[in-house]
């Protein structure tokens, strides 16, 4: 692995402890030479955001991004990262933090682990999506959804170097780590969509929300909607309805290679397309979007070998059932190496 040669830096600057935190980054790079900057930063340009191609253009394309906040944060310095393939290293000072997984107490030994090369890089499947035309944010819906957000980012350009084909639609730029979200504006009127599967109708809901996560966003927004809980290691795309007017309100995991399409029906309000959070554009009665898994992996560099469900365990406070306890403690499970030859590879005959 190549040393850090660039850091770009994305801070909760509302938490002091975050603030002290990056000063502990900045001070790192000063001192190995190496050049820092901040990025994603709202109020040094009046409330406007750059996409995240200008983002990582303005911060001199860094090789190392490190976020200090929570997930929200992290997503943001995942935005960023995308384009440049760079990758992410996340400071927990958040209240969960599922994806960032240093303390801030770790924050220079994690900093000499990746300049060493020392680390596991989590190689992450992203969404990303084709809409029926451009996105956009109407004039004036700012200001109705900005409360507790920040300034929004704007509507995504046209991948670069792609074009709109017939049928396909418009490839826009966007980049998911965890959800691509399409939910009703009016509190009191549901958004009325076509779900397709392929090219296919699967079914058409009456719901506040839907959601296409990735295998990472399994535990996000889909997970708090009722939906499974999802390893990483598959990649995946899991499709969750939310407060859904029918009998079948499931979600349903589908293979990588699958796309969803949803089209909003002709009598539908007005929804909103969220992209890991932030607000993207508005689709209108006609308007569609297909959402499916990008060729770009997000790179997150860890500090050892991830654990998934052992994080699951901790960071949700999963507590063992009291009658099981009642039957025995578990012991810990340490079987005897080397690896039998039939566990050695997956299915059944070594397939």
């Amino acid at each position: 692995m190549v040393p850090i040669e660039r850091v770009g830096l994305v801070v909760h600057s509302g938490k002091e402890v975050a603030r002290a935190a990056a000063r502990q980054v900045r001070q790192w790079a000063a001192e190995h030479g190496i050049p820092c900057v901040d990025i994603d930063v709202w109020d040094d340009r009046e409330g406007h955001r750059l996409n995240a191609r200008e983002e990582a253009e303005r911060a001199g394309n860094p090789d190392l991004i490190v976020t200090v906040g929570g997930d929200g944060t992290f997503l943001r310095g995942v935005r960023v990262a995308g384009p440049v393939d760079a990758l992410v290293l996340g400071v927990n000072v958040g209240r969960v933090g599922f994806l960032t997984e240093v303390n801030v107490d770790q924050v220079v030994g994690a900093l000499e682990a990746v300049h060493r090369g020392d680390i596991h890089v989590d190689a992450r499947m992203t969404l990303t999506m084709r809409a029926s035309h451009p996105l956009e944010i109407p004039h004036g819906i700012e200001a109705m959804l900005r409360y507790g957000r920040g300034p929004v980012l704007p509507p995504p350009h046209v991948r670069p170097g792609m074009k709109s084909e017939v049928g396909w639609g418009v490839p826009l730029d966007v980049l998911a780590l965890n959800d691509i979200v399409v939910e009703k504006l009016a509190r009191d009127r549901q958004a009325s969509l076509a779900v397709y599967v392929g090219g296919k109708l699967f079914a058409s809901y009456s719901a506040d929300a839907l959601i296409v996560a990735s295998s990472t966003g399994s535990t996000a927004y889909s997970f708090a909607a009722g939906g499974p809980i999802v390893s990483p290691h598959l990649d995946a795309l899991v499709f969750t309805p939310v407060a859904a007017h029918m009998v079948f309100n499931r979600s349903v995991v589908l293979d990588k290679t699958q796309r969803i399409g949803i089209l909003v029906l002709e009598h539908s309000g007005e929804v909103a397309v969220s992209v890991d959070g932030q607000l993207r554009g508005v689709l209108s009665p006609g308007d569609w979007i297909s959402v499916y898994g990008s060729r770009m992996r997000s790179k997150l560099a860890r500090l050892s070998e991830p654990d998934f469900l052992g994080r699951v365990r901790e960071r949700f406070g999963l507590v063992d059932s009291a009658a099981a306890l009642a039957d025995g403690r578990p012991p810990a499970y340490a079987p005897n190496e080397p690896l039998p030859p039939d566990l050695a590879h997956p299915g059944p005959n070594g397939y």
